[in-house]
């Protein structure tokens, strides 16, 4: 199978594209980031904390196909977060960027997350990768794997191997957070900080 064999996965193992796509470089505005976790969601209907999981709105469209673009939304009202979509056209599917490395356009991220202490910390979050790479919801819809687009997916010469990989409970999520769908290269320092969630107290 060829490099980019995660974008025909089917909807229904989003999770197996979530895994190849750890070590992946995602380009965009001068800065270069190596993907060190990503988080799945499917929208088919057993996973409720899917944007997509009560069917097509005009929010979530983007993760029902075609593969390769990116689904951007908005959170909290000021910052954005960025998943890739994959899987057959029709049925949603989609991998949240979480963190990541930054390999080139140092000077570049340094100056966009002025409040970043450590360069491990630049893109050490969906928000902040973000951040560094300056996109927006301008994004939305782009492909990341034509050229057409403002950000840019490329393999890394080797594949992340199964043993380099650590799995377990997605973050920032009401429902299904359990669900170990979030993965990440073991021992990484760029990998965000987990917080499970905690419900509130009506």
């Amino acid at each position: 199978m060829d490099d980019y064999s995660w974008l025909r996965i089917p909807a229904s193992d989003v999770d197996r594209a979530a895994r190849a796509l750890l070590g992946w470089r995602l380009a965009a505005n001068g800065v270069t980031v190596r993907l060190t976790e990503v988080e799945a969601y499917s929208g088919l209907g057993q996973d409720p904390a899917s944007h997509a999981h009560r069917g097509v709105t005009a929010r979530n469209e983007v993760m029902f196909g075609p593969a390769g673009r990116l689904y951007v939304y908005q959170i909290y009202g000021m910052h954005f977060c960025a998943n890739v979509v994959c899987g057959e056209e029709g049925v949603a599917a989609a991998v949240l960027l979480r963190a990541g490395e930054v390999v080139d356009g140092l000077e570049t991220a340094r100056a966009r997350r002025a409040a970043a202490r450590r360069d491990r910390d630049l893109a050490a979050g969906p928000a902040k990768l973000m951040q560094v790479l300056a996109l927006d919801r301008r994004a939305n819809a782009s492909s990341v794997v034509d050229g057409s687009g403002p950000a840019t997916l490329t393999p890394p010469a080797e594949p992340v191997p199964a043993a380099a990989m650590a799995a377990g409970p997605r973050v920032g999520v009401t429902s299904a957070h359990d669900v170990p769908w979030r993965f990440w290269l073991a021992g990484d320092p760029t990998v965000s900080a987990y917080r499970r969630h905690t419900a509130r107290v009506r």
